[in-house]
C-alpha cells in the first residue's frame, strides 16, 4: 500500500460515541477493521486487511511507547495509551486506545484487539504532547534505531519513576490533577 510521506496538519475527528476497533494477528497484521477505523484512517477495508498496523504510524508518535505497548500486550496484559495516527492522506487523528491480547480456549495469545475512543483534547495538549515531544527528542538524538528505542525507553522509565507510578496508572490519572506530563 502506498503511503504518503507528507503531513497535512489537518486533524481528523470522530464522534464521542464512536469506537475505532481493529484486531490483529500475533505479528500486528490487521485481521479486522471497523468502518470508524476505515473512515479515520482514510482506507478501505480491503486496503487495511493484512497490513501491518504500523502503516498508520505518525512520525510524532514515540517508538518507545510502542515498545512499551508490545512488551505489555505480548506478556498477556492490557494497556491504555494516547496515540496519534496518520491517515493515508496525511491527516492525523488522536485516540485513547485500549489494547488487549486475545486468547484461545487454552489461554494462549492468538492476536490483539484494540478499541479507541476520542481522547480528551485538554489532556492531549497539556500532558501527552509535551511528554511525547521529549521522548522523540531523546530518540532523535540517539544514533541507531536500536539506540533510539533504548534511549526513549530509558527516558520514559525515568519519567515514570520520578512520578512514582507505573505507566498504566500515569495514563489513567491524567486530567485528574494528580499527574502531569512534561512541561
Amino acid at each position: 500500500m502506498s503511503r504518503s510521506n507528507f503531513l497535512t496538519g489537518v486533524e481528523r475527528t470522530f464522534n464521542e460515541g464512536e469506537v475505532i476497533v481493529t484486531k490483529t494477528d500475533l505479528k500486528g497484521h490487521i485481521t479486522y477493521a471497523n468502518v470508524v477505523f476505515q473512515r479515520a484512517s482514510a482506507v478501505t477495508e480491503k486496503e487495511a486487511l493484512g497490513q501491518s498496523h504500523n502503516f498508520i504510524r505518525h512520525p510524532d508518535m514515540p517508538r518507545s511507547v510502542f515498545k512499551l505497548m508490545w512488551d505489555t500486550i505480548s506478556s498477556g496484559q492490557e494497556l491504555f495509551a494516547y496515540v496519534v495516527n496518520r491517515a493515508m492522506n496525511g491527516d492525523h487523528y488522536w485516540v485513547y486506545a485500549h489494547v488487549t491480547p486475545s486468547f484461545n480456549d487454552a489461554g494462549k495469545i492468538i492476536g490483539y484487539h484494540s478499541n479507541r475512543r476520542e481522547p480528551d483534547k485538554n489532556i492531549v495538549e497539556k500532558d501527552v504532547k509535551p511528554l511525547y515531544a521529549k521522548l522523540r527528542e531523546v530518540e532523535s538524538a540517539a544514533g541507531s534505531p536500536k539506540q533510539a528505542l533504548a534511549a526513549g525507553h530509558d527516558q520514559l522509565t525515568s519519567f515514570l519513576a520520578d512520578q512514582g507510578v507505573a505507566y498504566d496508572e500515569f495514563i489513567c490519572t491524567l486530567g485528574q490533577g494528580q499527574r502531569r506530563g512534561y512541561r
